[in-house]
């Protein structure tokens, strides 16, 4: 475990030191074609430092902020878009570093102004439906309402690209207080169930297989959610600055679209948005027209997503790739089309009650994840080997209490 800590320090290093490298190229290389030369050696070497590590929780946690999140920032950067390319001139090292490897987001100052269209034009109203046909109360030459990024599930956050704050909510400002107060003891209830569950995995001969899938599930919430609060806590101190939620209590989804778009996840969303949905999707509208250009862009997206996750678990197991994880993001970016098609066509006229569309979402999800997404968890060892290096981490935390009690 020392020598895998040590590889862990040594991968982190390399990455800090490989984005300072390409903060000094944004200085004194345009975006674009030359900016995207310069950088192809450092984003093929992110795809080869996490080959260095072999433990899951190190080895996939920096999988997915290197040769993921990492990569796609980059490629953005060479273009001059993406959260690496600010419009404040003088953004320092340290941000454009932390925020180039980090699975983080900065909120942005700038207040929202919730009742500015209602001034301007109180009269107007917004279609209900992403593809609904023009109202006959509309104009003749009114063109039909395309799909919204906001309407669309992988690539679109509920949060407001602005003020980072939910779109539909008109008191921003007391709500983010509301929510400081909260977020911490939110964490702690987090931390202490995963802590929970890790001890409940020591009875586990005597749990039926399928409720340990069902375990497997609460775990990678409940780590993924403690891992990157963290993070995003040791880069809000180091920083000094506000950032947006990486995931928005996706037990509370209605739809596949709330769960992929509003709630699970949001740093992947964002990252996929910008590099895979939005440029699909505007190659899309000019061949079929900009009303159905987001579904395209939809199974793309996830598709990608898809491969992403195949390579992740390359990193953990070193195991040649069966894509039972490509068809699982597949599979959801289908559903999510018809879904999305289904809402337009029965805007306003039927919906399901939350009470049954909800648990409906959860037990799609949690089914096709034992179908398509688990077996190749199980198939790298990925949990055996997770519960040894827990055990060994409460090991070493029992030696050090003992030195210093």
């Amino acid at each position: 475990m020392e020598g895998e800590v040590n590889n862990f320090i040594r991968v982190w290093l390399s990455v800090f030191i490989s984005l300072s490298c390409c903060y000094l190229i944004s200085k004194v290389v345009p975006k674009g074609p030359t900016r995207l030369f310069c950088v192809l050696p450092i984003i093929f070497f992110f795809l080869f430092l996490p080959l260095n590590l072999q433990s899951p929780q190190l080895g996939g946690t920096s999988a997915f902020c290197i040769a993921w999140l990492a990569n796609f920032k980059l490629i953005l950067f060479a273009f001059g878009k993406g959260p690496l390319c600010s419009d404040d001139s003088s953004i320092s090292l340290a941000r454009f570093v932390a925020v180039g490897c980090l699975p983080i987001k900065i909120q942005r100052d700038t207040p929202p102004k919730p009742l500015e269209k209602f001034r301007n034009n109180p009269n107007k109203t917004q279609s209900t439906s992403p593809l609904s046909p023009v109202n006959d109360q509309h104009k003749e030459n009114s063109s039909p309402k395309p799909l919204e990024r906001d309407e669309i599930t992988h690539p679109s956050p509920p949060i407001s690209h602005v003020s980072g704050q939910s779109k539909e909510n008109p008191y921003p400002t007391s709500r983010k207080s509301r929510e400081g107060h909260i977020y911490p003891l939110k964490q702690a209830v987090m931390g202490l169930l995963l802590v929970i569950l890790i001890r409940v995995y020591s009875y586990i001969e005597h749990v039926h297989p399928k409720v340990i899938l069902l375990l497997y599930c609460f775990h990678i919430y409940l780590s993924l959610e403690v891992i990157l609060a963290i993070v995003a806590t040791l880069a809000r101190v180091v920083l000094g600055v506000g950032l947006e939620p990486q995931f928005n209590e996706p037990y509370l989804s209605s739809s596949l679209q709330d769960f992929w778009g509003r709630r699970w996840n949001l740093m992947a969303s964002n990252i996929l948005r910008t590099t895979v949905y939005d440029p699909m999707r505007h190659a899309a509208a000019g061949v079929i027209g900009s009303r159905w250009a987001s579904l395209p862009a939809i199974f793309t997206t996830f598709a990608v997503s898809g491969l992403m996750h195949e390579l992740v678990y390359y990193y953990m197991g070193r195991l040649k790739p069966t894509w039972e994880v490509t068809w699982f993001f597949i599979l959801h970016g289908c559903c999510l089309i018809v879904e999305v098609v289904l809402k337009a066509l029965f805007a306003g006229r039927w919906r399901l009650p939350r009470l049954i569309s909800g648990p409906l979402t959860i037990g799609f999800v949690i089914v096709t994840s034992f179908w398509l997404f688990f077996p190749q968890f199980l198939r790298c060892e990925a949990d055996k080997r997770s519960l040894q290096e827990y055990a060994t981490l409460a090991e070493f935390l029992k030696n050090v209490t003992r030195r210093i009690f």
